[in-house]
């Protein structure tokens, strides 16, 4: 099948993977989404495992093919390790997908991310 437009995707980019940041303090998750010209219409973060989703901050929308950022502060953390997810939706109901879809060139990667942080 031709690739002919972007997949919704986004990604968090203010922690990377295995971050340790302190407990009792707010820790404040951000990252940019993009999609194919529709528009990004919400981003949502989970900490723990997808069960429930909060809705994240988006900010200026600069036009159709810019990221857009995004987002929330999940409260003072727990000590321990928790995992986050994000994932983006599109103003036409496009959501990135629970699992990845495989095909031979990679193409269309838009499994939602997930991101490990240890606090302590």
């Amino acid at each position: 099948m031709p690739i002919t437009e972007m997949m919704v995707n986004s990604l968090i980019t203010s922690h990377n993977d295995g971050a340790t940041v302190g407990a009792g303090t707010p820790l404040v998750i951000g990252g940019v989404a993009w999609d194919a010209g529709y528009g990004i219409d919400i981003v949502e973060l989970s900490s723990n495992g997808g069960r429930t989703w909060q809705h994240a901050a988006l900010g200026p929308d600069l036009g159709r093919y810019a990221f857009r950022p995004f987002s929330l502060a999940l409260g003072p953390g727990i000590r321990g390790r928790h995992t986050i997810l994000a994932r983006a939706s599109n103003r036409i109901g496009q959501t990135q997908a629970s699992q990845l879809i495989q095909n031979p060139a990679g193409y269309h990667h838009n499994v939602i991310q997930s991101l490990t942080i240890q606090v302590t």
